[in-house]
C-alpha cells in the first residue's frame, strides 16, 4: 500500500483498476439475478426496435423503468454485440442459458463501464477540498475495491459503477467551485437513474447559494437562467424525443411504479424495519390481551410488496409520508447548504441526502446504501472519527447484501470479498493515523474510552460487529436445527433488522457531524 502511494497518482490509480478487474473477471461464471435478465433484455430491445417503442413494449415482464439516457447507454453497448453472438441484440430473447461469449460480453460492459468511476476516483484523489493535498492511495482503493459494488455489480449484475462514476464526476467538479459543470452532470446523472433524484434538494440549495446568490442582482439572475438552461438542455435531450412521442405518462409510470409498496422483497435495513417490527409485536400483545385485531396478509414472509402497506396496529405509510419525512430528516443538511454553502462539504451534504433517502423513502432496494458509501469512502481518512465510522458502516452496508448472492457456490466469496475489506480498512487506517501524529496511536474519544493503535474502533463498535458473527452463524447452521424447514424468513428479518441498528447509526452520526460543523 505504501508502495503504491509513493508512486504517481496516475500509476497507483491503474494498478488498483487492474487488481479490480482481475476480481472481477474471475467473477464472470458466477452467480447472476434476474438483473442479468433485465439489462439483457434492455441490450436487445434498445437495439432492435425504435425509440418510440422502448417505453411502450410489453412482450417481456423485464420493462425498461430507466430514464432515457440509461437507454441510450444500453443503445450504445449493443452497437458491439452483434460482433460476440446475435442473440444479444435479438427480439425475442431467446430462452435458452446464454452461452460463455454471451455472458463475457455483458460481464465486460459493466467493467467497461466502471472505468467512469476510476476517472472520477482520480479526479477526487487529487486534490482533497479540504486541505489542497492529494486524497491519501487508499481512499481509492475503498472506493474500487468496494466488496458491496463487486457484489451487486459483478456477480449479482447491475451498473451501478458507472452510475457512481456520474456522481462522483459531479462532485468534483463541485469541489473544485466548478458548479456549472456539477450541475450539468448531475442533471445527466438523474436522466441515466432517477434514484438520486433524492439528492436533488442538496443540489438545488447548494447551486442556487454558491452559484447565483452573493454576486448582485443582474450577475446572481443571469446564473441562474444559465444554470437552469444547461440543466433543461440535459432533460430536453432526454425527453423530448418521447414527449413528441406522447409517451411521457407512460414513461412516467415506469419510473415511478408506488404500487410496489413501502417496502422490497428483501426489506432494506431502514427505519420501515423497525416500523414493521414494532406493528407485529403491537398486533400480538394486542390480541394476546383480547382486543380483535386483524393481522394483515401481508407477513413477514410476505415481503410487504404489494399496492399497499398493510398494518395491523400502526398507520398505513404512503409515498407522501415517506416523502415528507425524507424531506424533514434532510432539512439540517438543506439549511447549513443554505446559510453557509461550503464547497468542502459537499460529499458529506449529498451522502447524507441519500442517507436519508435510504433510512425513510418509499420501496427502497438495500443495493441503494452504494449510494452513500461510495462518496463517503472518499473521505474516509479525513479524520479518525470519520475511519471509525466508515469501517462500521462499510461493514454493516456489505453484510447487508449478503442475501442478495444466496446461492451455495458464492458463499465463500461473498465473505472473502468482505473480509479482505475489514483487513484492508483495518491495517490501512491504523497504519495512517499511527502514522499521522504520535497521538493517533492512543487517543481518547468523546465517550471517555481509549482508542489504542491495534483497537481504533472501540468496544462499542467492535462488540456490535461480533454481533454480525453471531447472526451469520445462526442462519448458515443453528436456525436450520432449530426450526428445520419452518419460518424460512426468519434470517432474512435478523439481517435487516441487526444491519438497521448500524444504519441508523451511520444516519445519526452525519447528522450529528452536520449539526456540529
Amino acid at each position: 500500500m505504501a508502495a503504491a502511494a509513493a508512486t504517481s497518482p496516475a500509476r497507483a490509480a491503474a494498478w488498483a483498476f487492474a487488481a479490480a478487474t482481475c476480481v472481477k473477471l474471475l467473477l464472470v461464471p458466477t452467480y447472476r439475478s434476474t438483473d442479468f435478465d433485465v439489462h439483457r433484455y434492455w441490450l436487445a430491445l434498445t437495439h432492435a426496435l425504435p425509440a418510440r417503442r422502448w417505453y411502450t413494449d410489453a412482450s417481456s415482464q423485464w420493462t425498461l423503468d430507466y430514464p432515457p439516457f440509461f437507454a441510450y447507454f444500453s443503445r450504445l453497448l449493443a452497437l458491439p454485440a452483434p460482433l460476440v453472438d446475435a442473440s444479444l441484440v435479438s427480439l425475442p430473447v431467446p430462452d435458452a442459458p446464454p452461452s460463455f461469449a454471451y455472458l463475457l460480453y455483458l460481464r465486460l460492459t459493466v467493467a467497461f463501464s466502471d472505468l467512469l468511476l476510476l476517472l472520477a476516483s482520480v479526479l477526487l484523489l487529487a486534490t482533497d477540498a479540504l486541505t489542497r493535498r492529494r486524497r491519501p492511495f487508499l481512499s481509492l482503493a475503498l472506493v474500487l475495491w468496494s466488496p458491496a459494488l463487486l457484489a451487486v455489480d459483478h456477480v449479482h449484475f447491475q451498473y451501478n459503477g458507472f452510475l457512481m462514476g456520474l456522481l462522483l464526476l459531479s462532485l468534483h467538479f463541485l469541489e473544485q467551485g466548478r458548479d456549472l459543470a456539477g450541475g450539468v452532470v448531475f442533471a445527466a446523472l438523474l436522466c441515466s437513474k432517477h434514484l438520486f433524484l433524492v439528492a436533488a434538494p442538496v443540489y438545488f440549495v447548494y447551486l442556487f447559494r454558491h452559484y447565483c446568490c452573493g454576486r448582485g442582482v443582474v450577475r446572481g439572475l443571469g446564473r441562474l437562467v444559465l444554470m437552469g438552461a444547461g440543466v433543461a438542455a440535459v432533460f430536453a435531450a432526454a425527453f423530448v424525443p418521447f414527449l413528441y412521442y406522447g409517451q411521457m405518462q407512460q414513461l412516467f409510470n415506469r419510473l415511478f411504479p408506488f404500487g410496489r409498496g413501502l417496502c422490497h422483497a428483501y426489506w432494506a435495513p431502514n427505519f420501515w424495519v423497525f416500523y414493521i417490527l414494532l406493528d407485529k409485536i403491537l398486533a400480538f400483545l394486542l390480541r394476546r390481551l383480547g382486543f380483535n385485531i386483524q393481522i394483515p396478509e401481508a407477513s413477514f414472509t410476505g415481503g410487504l410488496v404489494g399496492n399497499s402497506s398493510p398494518f395491523a396496529v400502526l398507520p398505513k405509510v404512503t409515498p407522501i409520508t415517506t416523502f415528507l419525512l425524507v424531506i424533514l430528516a434532510m432539512s439540517p443538511c438543506l439549511m447549513k447548504a443554505f446559510s453557509k454553502p461550503q464547497p468542502r462539504h459537499i460529499i458529506r451534504w449529498v451522502s447524507y441526502a441519500t442517507t436519508c433517502g435510504f433510512m425513510f423513502g418509499w420501496h427502497v432496494h438495500e443495493k441503494a446504501s452504494l449510494h452513500f458509501t461510495i462518496p463517503l469512502a472518499l473521505i474516509a481518512m479525513d479524520s479518525l472519527e470519520d475511519a471509525k465510522h466508515y469501517f462500521v458502516l462499510s461493514i454493516v452496508s456489505c453484510y447487508s447484501l449478503f442475501p442478495l448472492l444466496f446461492e451455495n457456490q458464492e458463499y465463500p466469496i461473498k465473505v472473502m470479498l468482505l473480509l479482505t475489506y475489514a483487513t484492508l480498512m483495518w491495517v490501512g487506517f491504523s497504519s495512517h493515523f499511527a502514522a499521522k501524529s504520535p497521538q493517533e496511536g492512543k487517543k481518547v474519544n468523546e465517550s471517555g474510552n481509549v482508542v489504542r493503535k491495534n483497537s481504533f474502533i472501540g468496544w462499542i463498535s467492535f462488540s456490535y460487529l461480533l454481533g454480525i458473527v453471531a447472526i451469520e452463524l445462526w442462519s448458515q447452521v443453528f436456525h436450520h436445527y432449530v426450526f428445520g424447514s419452518r419460518f424460512p424468513f426468519l434470517p432474512l428479518i435478523m439481517v435487516s433488522l441487526y444491519c438497521g441498528v448500524g444504519m441508523m447509526y451511520s444516519w445519526m452520526w452525519q447528522l450529528a457531524w452536520i449539526v456540529r460543523h
